[in-house]
């Protein structure tokens, strides 16, 4: 399948989100397949309070995902996300070839090997902070 890889991050409502964590990003999931992309990955960032409120919402679930789509489907997707009821915001960036296969493999590691690596390198690991 010919296309870009893609960033995406959404905000899902976390009350929606509490109920039935799946449906959210499944729903995000089947709106890529539809316009004809194959999602990478798909993970639970994290969930925290949002800066303002959003649609009266003060908490969100950021959810990261990382998936192939024609370019010429992009905006649709936006518009399918905007008119989806369990999504707050989007950001949807294009990622560069070059940093497509060290993207990928940093995003399907797990929190133990992005700790232990950044122990090997010196460097302080990430907290959930």
């Amino acid at each position: 399948m010919a296309g870009n890889v893609y960033e995406g991050l959404f905000i899902f409502d976390a009350n929606k989100f509490a109920r039935d964590q799946s449906a959210a990003s499944a729903s995000v999931e089947q709106h890529i397949s539809e316009l004809g992309g194959d999602v990478l990955v798909s993970r639970l960032w994290e969930e925290r309070r949002l800066a303002y409120p959003i649609n009266g919402q003060r908490k969100g679930a950021y959810w990261l995902m990382y998936f192939k789509l024609p370019g010429t489907e992009v905006g649709a997707l936006n518009r399918l996300c905007d008119l989806n009821d369990q999504v707050l915001r989007q950001l949807v960036l294009k990622i560069h070839p070059r940093l497509v296969e060290p993207i990928l493999a940093h995003a399907t590691a797990s929190p133990e090997e992005e700790e232990e690596s950044a122990e090997e390198s010196g460097e302080p690991a990430a907290t959930g902070a």
